[in-house]
Formats: C-alpha cells, structure tokens, sequence
C-alpha cells in the first residue's frame, strides 16, 4: 500500500441556498467545473493528469443528473480523456468521494484522482428524487422512518441536550464563523466569476449575528410534523419506548442552512507530487464509513470516528483538531459529550450553522476547512466527520506531512 496525500483543497464560498441567494444563478455543473478548474490553474494539471474525478452529489436529479461528475469534467478545461463518476451517500457524499479516491491511490488503482461534490439546492431542491428511504411505504414503516430534524430532537432528548444547549452551540457557531472570516482562515475559497470575469461572490454569505434571544423567538422547526396526528414523534417512540416525549428544541437558528456551493481534493501518490512540482500538504491517515440505527439517524460520527482512529492505530486525544458537520447542533453535543472532546478543538472556525450545508459538497469543504486550520495553528493531526441521513456516518484522519 502506497500513501494517499492531499496535495490541494479549493472550494467556492456557500451561498443561500434561496432564490435570492448570491449563487443561484449558477448552476451545479458550473459550480463543479469552477472548483475543477481552479484545482487544474493552482495545480498545473496539463493533459490526462488524474486518473478520475469522483463527485458527489446528493439530490440527482434535472440539471443534477446524468452523471454530473463526467458534465463537470466536460465543462472545465481538464482534459476530455479525464472521465467522472458520481457518487451519493447523502451528506457526506464529498467526503466519501475524497475516501474512495485515497483508498484508490492507496491501493495502486491510479496515481492522481480528483474528488469532492456540490449542490446548488436552490435549483435543484432537496427532495426532487422522491427516493424510497421516505416514500416507500413499505421501506419507511422497516425502517421506522422518520425526518431528520425529528431525529434530531430524539438526540436531543435522548442524551440531554436542552434548547438553551442548542441555541447556546449555535450562537458560538456564528460567533466563530464571523471572526473566521474577517481574519481571513478560509484559505481553501476562491471568487466565483460569471462568463465575463465579474465577480459573483467571494465569501460565504449566510454567516450573521445571532443572540441568544434572538434565537428564542424561534419556534420549534419539527414540532407540529412530529406532534400532529398522525405524527412522527408516535413513530420515534415505537423506537424508543423509554422516552416520555419527544422534546423539539431545533430551528432555523440550531439547524444547519440550505446553501449552495461545491469543493475540490487533490489526492494523489508521492511521484504524482514529483511529477508535477507541487508539495503535499497531508497524509490521509485512515477513512471509515459505519451504519447506524435509521431513525435517530445522525449518531454516525461517534462510531465512524471510533473506527477511523481503530485503523489508525490512534486515540481519541490524539487528534488536534477536529470538523464534524454542524448538521444540527444535537449531533455536534452528542460528539463532544461522547469523547469527553474539548471544545475549543472542535469547529474552530465555526460550521453548517454558521455558513450553510450544500448537501453534496460539504464533506470535502469541512476537510478543507480542517486543513487550513491545521497549517493556520501548526496542528499535526485533524478529524474531519459528518452524519448522515438514513442512518450512517464517515470520517477521514489527516496528518500534516
């Protein structure tokens, strides 16, 4: 087995994911072929230079469909004989690209490969696919499905966490992600341009002051889905029998934002690097991807971590710094309270709270974000971990070279 090294990072800024959002008016195969091609400028890559572009995209279907990945690769000035494939595992779609490619190159399949993802869901919903996990019946009443947000309350009141906790977390999000951006850490983002070279946009633009009352005005965002009759909570507590109630204690303000946006990885082996002039910036240490239980849904970074340290060989406090995906602030507790974590190693610059979740693209902009913290603070180690619908969760292990 070879080593797989990070030789790049690149990501767009995330834009509201509204029709009046900033990013909008750029569809995801543009989106793509943008990262690519700031990946190809940064990194000289001349004629046939990686071996795949592996992309993840969540919602894929219209302008999202039909193999994205080879559209994006058509799109972008990398060389046509480069192909593409398009992966889906939900959230962590980009990061599960990026794993695939490392363990490619790990496993001889290959010298170079570029991976990561996008979504632009302010044109192309989430939802659009119908897809069987939530439409099937028969899949549905299996697996006792039920939303994500009423997954997330289940963590919510299953290991504690009050509303004041939650709206606490995403104060410091936005607190973080603010002081992030005016000291300009996010290294790994570039300016958006239209066909004519004007800029678009070239900062995340959903991050904002909040307080915290501000965000006790909010009401409950899954509530009334879950408490109407029929409701979901009646299904959660054929689950989980032992919990009284379901306590709903997420909102629009303790919940990630639905955004726009796509990232880019290079990975590749030593002589790719030599071969090219470019240094790398990490090693991918280890990878894992788990299943969890289906309706509290979002547990998967606690397992997933727990197995990408196992094959690393490494504990728990081992790691510097850490990224878990701001999906809901319950899934962020829920990883601290588990390893007793320090916070102030866990999103430092803040997350999905904060500047939003492009579905598909989000796994390989929290790996960015991980690494330009690491170089920023002179870290050798970082996690990057992300939940994932229907139940299973990823992680990847970084260490600086």
């Amino acid at each position: 087995m070879t080593d797989a090294f990070i030789y790049d990072a690149v990501r767009t800024p995330r834009g509201k994911g509204k029709k009046d959002g900033t990013l909008h008016e750029v569809p995801a195969v543009r989106l793509s072929a943008l990262a690519l091609n700031e990946l190809k400028s940064r990194n000289n890559l001349d004629g046939h230079a990686v071996e795949d572009v592996i992309w993840g995209n969540v919602t894929q279907v219209g302008e999202q469909g039909a193999c994205l990945a080879r559209s994006a690769v058509l799109y972008s000035d990398l060389d046509e004989r480069i192909p593409g494939v398009s992966i889906n595992r939900f959230c962590a779609s980009a990061l599960e690209a990026v794993n695939m490619a490392a363990n490619q190159v790990k496993g001889g399949a290959g010298d170079a490969y570029i991976a990561g993802g996008v979504e632009s869901m302010s044109r192309v919903p989430m939802g659009m696919d119908g897809g069987a996990i939530a439409a099937d019946p028969f899949l549905a009443m299996k697996s006792y499905f039920v939303p994500q947000g009423i997954s997330a309350d289940i963590i919510a009141t299953e290991y504690g966490f009050s509303r004041d906790d939650c709206d606490a977390y995403a104060v410091e999000s936005q607190k973080r992600a603010a002081a992030a951006r005016a000291a300009g850490r996010f290294k790994s983002v570039f300016t958006v341009r239209d066909q004519n070279g004007l800029e678009i946009i070239s900062e995340d633009e959903m991050i904002r002051e909040t307080t915290m009352q501000t965000l006790g005005g909010l009401t409950p965002s899954f509530q009334m889905m879950g408490e109407q009759m029929p409701g979901f909570d009646a299904v959660a507590l054929l689950k989980y029998p032992h919990l009284e109630k379901i306590n709903h204690v997420h909102h629009a303000g303790n919940s990630s934002g639905i955004a726009d946006g796509s990232a880019a990885v290079l990975i590749g082996n030593k002589e790719f690097g030599e071969r090219h002039g470019i240094k790398p910036r990490a090693r991918i240490k280890a990878t894992s991807k788990v299943g969890t239980d289906p309706t509290i849904m979002l547990t998967g970074p606690v397992p997933a971590t727990e197995r990408a340290l196992q094959a690393a060989g490494m504990k728990f406090g081992d790691i510097d710094l850490h990224e878990v995906n701001e999906a809901f602030a319950s899934v962020v507790l829920r990883f601290i309270q588990a390893f007793d974590a320090d916070t102030s190693k866990v999103n430092v610059n803040g997350g999905a709270i904060a500047m939003g979740h492009p579905l598909g693209g989000t796994g390989a902009m929290i790996l960015g974000a991980l690494l330009d913290e690491m170089e920023r603070s002179d870290k050798e180690t970082g996690l990057a971990t992300l939940c994932i619908g229907s139940g299973m969760g990823a992680a990847t292990i970084l260490e600086r070279v």
